[in-house]
């Protein structure tokens, strides 16, 4: 007889594997994480080989307990991982094999790859439930920000120029719906991760008579109607990693939106602008200069988009090249997730906490938003409902700016018999468009942020936001 060289494989080698391989090889260093859903995975197979009577009633019990036990132990952090046993899985076994006659039957109908892939999914599922309401704090604190700020007016941009004014309210909504798509894409990985692996083995699923939908229904794999819900082909369920890329890309992607949230929040704290102030507790000084209060937080939320994007990256590119099914490059699959999870989690975190503490500089908004040039869009629509073609009424109102910026005057100081020489239609009310109340109140229409429409959305959101 061979000697055993290896506690699950080794019966095939007479020699055990090189340190510089273990050390090469080895994964537990980073997927102890799954150690609680690998343990969920194994109280279920166990349960459900009892079930078709592979093992019997006491024996599912025995195991049951003894892996109860090591997940007190790994909880308390008194379990002892060992490098030389590769992963999660082999170690908790093996721990399990030394306190329980039994665990030598519970790989009984299952391979690493089908146990992974539980694993795997199962932290899916539980990853996308602790980002969605992180996500869902972040967008807490932006609407008790634009409640508090909501009377506040600043001028909108484009091409980073000022365009038109906005309710500081609306800009602030204008992220609450991106950060609302973001939840809704961790809701959709978490349905997509939603499909219980168990059974499909290494590649063929078994011989052996096992029940892959009690499995299912055990772990949480089910509809709404509570129907068990098993992945329906043993090859692409081992080699499948859209799961993963999916979450990457959720993950980039709410990176992207807190990236361009930051952006315009270190605008509004600069000098040039200083619309807001940022909190203290999440800027940093400088080593030199004494004056300086740097917006870290906001710089490393663009910062970490970068580093959400590479993991995506890593993901697609290790994926491209791979055969059908199990190729051991696919170990590299659980570093990107996990790290992406660990930047998302704290991103939303620090976003909110900046939010929270950010105060609005009321009189430089104000003092920014009288400029006259920002209504020159309304003064187009006040031709417009003169009868004047719009290509025609945005024509008269660039000479009139040019007129002003002649004259060195502001828009609204020009005298109407000047604007009258442009075009005829201009009547004695024209310098009325220039009220910034009646701008705002005449943008009533669905998604414009006139006050009613700003109203109606702090209340949906409010609705939507209470637990």
């Amino acid at each position: 007889m061979a000697k055993q060289s290896q506690a699950t494989w080794g019966g095939r080698f007479s020699s055990a594997p090189a340190e510089l391989m273990l050390r090469f090889s080895e994964s537990v260093s980073f997927d102890a994480r799954l150690a609680p859903f690998d343990i969920a995975g194994s109280k279920a197979h166990s349960a459900m080989l009892a079930h078709v009577g592979l093992i019997t009633e006491a024996e599912r019990d025995a195991i049951h307990r003894g892996l109860a036990e090591i997940e007190r132990e790994i909880g308390e952090g008194r379990f002892t991982w060992s490098m030389q046993l590769e992963d999660v899985h082999m170690n908790i076994e093996q721990a399990l094999t030394r306190r329980v006659a039994a665990a030598a039957k519970l790989h009984t109908a299952r391979s690493r790859n089908d146990q992974v892939a539980t694993d795997m999914r199962l932290w899916f599922k539980h990853a996308c439930g602790t980002l969605s309401e992180k996500l869902r704090g972040a967008q807490r604190a932006l609407l008790a920000m634009a409640e508090r700020e909501g009377s506040v007016l600043i001028p909108g941009y484009t091409h980073l120029q000022r365009a038109q004014p906005v309710p500081l309210a609306h800009h602030l909504l204008a992220w609450m719906e991106m950060l609302n798509r973001d939840v809704h894409r961790f809701e959709a990985v978490h349905d997509q991760a939603n499909w219980c692996p168990l059974g499909s083995g290494a590649i063929a699923g078994t011989t052996l008579p096992i029940d892959r939908e009690f499995t299912a229904r055990a772990l949480g794999f089910v509809d709404e109607r509570g129907r068990a819900r098993v992945t329906q082909n043993s090859m692409d369920t081992v080699a499948d990693r859209d799961v993963f890329i999916a979450f990457a890309t959720a993950c980039a992607t709410a990176g992207v939106h807190f990236s361009r949230i930051a952006e315009d929040l270190i605008l509004w704290s600069s000098v040039e602008f200083k619309f807001i102030e940022l909190p203290d507790a999440f800027c940093t000084g400088s080593s030199l200069m004494p004056q300086k209060k740097n917006p870290d937080s906001c710089e490393l939320l663009r910062g970490k988009s970068a580093r959400l994007q590479g993991n995506l990256h890593t993901l697609l590119t290790l994926v491209k090249g791979l055969p059908l099914t199990y190729n051991r490059d696919l170990q590299e699959d659980k570093p990107p997730v996990f790290d992406s999870y660990d930047q998302m989690a704290i991103c939303a975190d620090v976003l909110a906490g900046t939010l929270e503490g950010t105060q609005v500089n009321r009189h430089r908004c104000e003092e920014a938003v009288r400029d006259p040039l920002l209504l020159a869009t309304d003064l187009a629509d006040y031709l417009v409902m003169q009868g004047v073609p719009f290509r025609e009424a945005h024509h008269a109102v660039g000479a009139v700016v040019k007129l002003a910026e002649v004259n060195n005057v502001r828009l609204d100081q020009l005298s109407t018999e000047s604007v009258r020489e442009v075009h005829p239609k201009f009547g004695n009310d024209w310098a009325q468009v220039f009220d910034l109340k009646r701008a705002m109140a005449m943008r009533k229409g669905t998604g414009m942020p006139g006050p009613a429409q700003v109203k109606k959305q702090l209340v949906r959101w409010r609705r939507t936001l209470t637990p």
